[in-house]
C-alpha cells in the first residue's frame, strides 16, 4: 500500500514539473515571439526609410539629368544660331568699306560712275546675304535711344527733336538670329542749354 502511495507521489510531482517546465517554455516562446515581432518592425521601419531616402535620390537625380538635356540642346541650338558671329562680324568691315566707297564716289565722271554702280550692286548682294542668315541692320536714325542696341559716342543739344533722340547715326549696327553683334555708332539730342525763349525774357528785361 505504502508502495502504491509512493507511486502516486511521485507521478504528481512529474506531473507537477512538468507544468512547470511547459509553462516557462510557453512564456519564453511568447517573449522570444514579442521580441521577433519588435525586431522586425525595426527592420520594416528602417527598410521604408532607405526606401524613402533612395526614391528621394532618385527623383533628385531624374531632375538633374532632365535640366542638363534641356542646358544641352539650348547649347547645340545657340551653337547652330550663332555660329556665324564671328565670321559676320568681318563680313560687317567689308560692307562698311563699300558703304564709304559709294560715299566718296560723288562725281558725274563715267568711269567713277561705273565703279559706283558695281560697288552698289555688291553692297545689294551683301545685304541679301545677311538678310538670308538672319543678320538684320540697325539704322536708328530719328528713334529715341536705346542702349541695348545703341552706342552714344556723343550728345548735341537740338530744339528740332526731342531729347535723348537719335539724329545721326555714324555707324550701323547688326542682330544675328535677335542678338547683338555690333551696336549702332549714333550721336543722340539733347535739350538746348540756352533755350530761345530764354534769350528772349532776358533781352526784354535788358
Amino acid at each position: 500500500m505504502s508502495n502504491e502511495r509512493q507511486s502516486s507521489q511521485n507521478e504528481s510531482e512529474n506531473n507537477v514539473a512538468e507544468d512547470v517546465v511547459e509553462q516557462t517554455t510557453s512564456n519564453s516562446e511568447e517573449q522570444a515571439g514579442s521580441e521577433d515581432v519588435e525586431q522586425l518592425k525595426k527592420q520594416l521601419s528602417a527598410a521604408e526609410k532607405k526606401a524613402e531616402e533612395h526614391w528621394d535620390k532618385a527623383v533628385r537625380a531624374t531632375a538633374e539629368m532632365e535640366n542638363l538635356r534641356r542646358r544641352t540642346q539650348k547649347d547645340i541650338e545657340n551653337a547652330h544660331k550663332y555660329a556665324l558671329e564671328k565670321f559676320a562680324k568681318e563680313l560687317l568691315t567689308v560692307l562698311d568699306s563699300l558703304e564709304l566707297g559709294i560715299q566718296a564716289a560723288s562725281s558725274d565722271h563715267p568711269e567713277v560712275v561705273k565703279l559706283r554702280e558695281g560697288s552698289e550692286l555688291t553692297k545689294k548682294q551683301l545685304e541679301s546675304v545677311f538678310s538670308k542668315f538672319n543678320i538684320e541692320v540697325i539704322d536708328p536714325l530719328g528713334q529715341p535711344f536705346n542702349p541695348e542696341l545703341h552706342q552714344a559716342m556723343s550728345t548735341q543739344p537740338s530744339s528740332d527733336v526731342e531729347p535723348n533722340t537719335v539724329i545721326n547715326v555714324f555707324q550701323k549696327g547688326y542682330l544675328l538670329n535677335g542678338r547683338l553683334i555690333r551696336p549702332a555708332m549714333v550721336v543722340v539730342s539733347k535739350a538746348e542749354d540756352n533755350p530761345q525763349g530764354d534769350s528772349v525774357k532776358i533781352d526784354e528785361q535788358a
